[in-house]
C-alpha cells in the first residue's frame, strides 16, 4: 500500500508535501471556525505544484474527509431539515457543472478558477449588507444555482454559507449543516470526476494526504471557534483569496 502511494506521489518533492499538508490543516481549521475556506485556500498551493486541472477533483475528494470532520464535530447542530431541502435539488447542477469543468483547458480552469475566488469577497460583503433572507421555497430554488457553481468550481462554499444564513440559521448550525450538504456534493463531484477520468492515483493521493488532516483541524476548530475573533481572520483570508486569485489570472492571461 505504502509502495503504491510512493509510485503515486513521485515527482511531487517532500518540501511541496509538507506544504499541501500544513496548507490543508490550516484551511480545515479555518473552514471549521468560519464555515468557508477550504476551496478558496487549496487552490494557492495546489495550483503551482500541480497545475490547475486536477484542482477541483483533489478539492472535492479531500471535502470527503473535510466535511465528515466538520460535521462529527458538529454533529449535535446539524439542520437536517435544510439538508433536505438543498441536497435534492443540487445534486442534478452539480454533476452538470463537474461535467462541464472536465471540458475547460488548463488556461480556462485557472482563469475560472481564480474569477470566483476573487469573486466570494464583495459577493459575502454585498450578500451581508443588504441582510436579505430566504423561505424553504426561495433555499430551494437559489440550491439549483449553487450546484452549477459547487460543480465546476473550487470556492463556492460562500454561496451555501449565504444561503443558510438567509435561511435563519446561526452559528455552528450554519457550520454543521454546511458540512452535510458539502459532504453530498463532493460525492457527487467526485463520482462525475472518477466517471469523466479526469484524475488518477497521483491526485487521488494528494487528496488523501490532505484530508487526513481534516479531523484534527475540525476539533481544533470547534475548540477554537467560542475564542478566535471571526472578523480578523476574515480579513486576512479576505486578502489572501484576492492576491490569489489575481495571481491565478495573470499567470493563465501571460501563457
Amino acid at each position: 500500500m505504502f509502495e503504491s502511494i510512493s509510485s503515486a506521489l513521485a515527482g511531487i518533492s517532500l518540501v511541496q508535501l509538507a506544504i499541501i499538508a500544513c496548507m490543508a490543516l490550516f484551511a480545515s481549521v479555518v473552514g471549521g471556525v468560519s464555515g468557508y475556506g477550504t476551496g478558496a485556500l487549496m487552490p494557492l498551493v495546489l495550483v503551482p505544484i500541480l497545475g490547475p486541472e486536477p484542482v477541483v477533483p483533489i478539492v472535492a475528494t479531500s471535502a470527503l474527509f473535510n466535511n465528515t470532520g466538520r460535521a462529527t464535530a458538529f454533529r449535535t447542530a446539524i439542520d437536517w431539515r435544510r439538508v433536505l431541502i438543498v441536497l435534492p435539488i443540487a445534486l442534478p447542477t452539480v454533476m452538470l457543472g463537474a461535467w462541464g469543468y472536465t471540458l475547460l483547458s488548463g488556461r480556462g480552469v485557472a482563469v475560472l478558477i481564480g474569477s470566483v475566488l476573487i469573486a466570494t469577497v464583495p459577493a459575502r460583503r454585498i450578500v451581508r449588507s443588504y441582510g436579505f433572507s430566504l423561505t424553504d421555497r426561495g433555499l430551494s430554488a437559489v440550491s439549483v444555482g449553487f450546484g452549477l457553481l459547487a460543480g465546476g468550481t473550487s470556492g463556492a462554499g460562500i454561496m451555501l454559507l449565504s444561503m443558510l444564513m438567509a435561511a435563519g440559521l446561526q452559528g455552528t448550525a450554519v457550520i454543521a449543516t454546511d458540512a452535510v450538504i458539502s459532504l453530498g456534493v463532493g460525492a457527487a463531484k467526485v463520482a462525475t470526476f472518477g466517471f469523466a477520468g479526469v484524475f488518477g492515483a497521483r491526485e487521488i493521493a494528494v487528496a488523501i494526504l490532505m484530508g487526513s488532516m481534516a479531523l484534527p483541524g475540525a476539533f481544533v476548530a470547534r475548540a477554537l471557534v467560542q475564542k478566535l475573533p471571526v472578523r480578523v481572520h476574515t480579513v486576512i483570508l479576505d486578502v489572501v483569496v484576492i492576491a490569489g486569485g489575481s495571481v491565478m489570472i495573470g499567470a493563465a492571461i501571460a501563457q
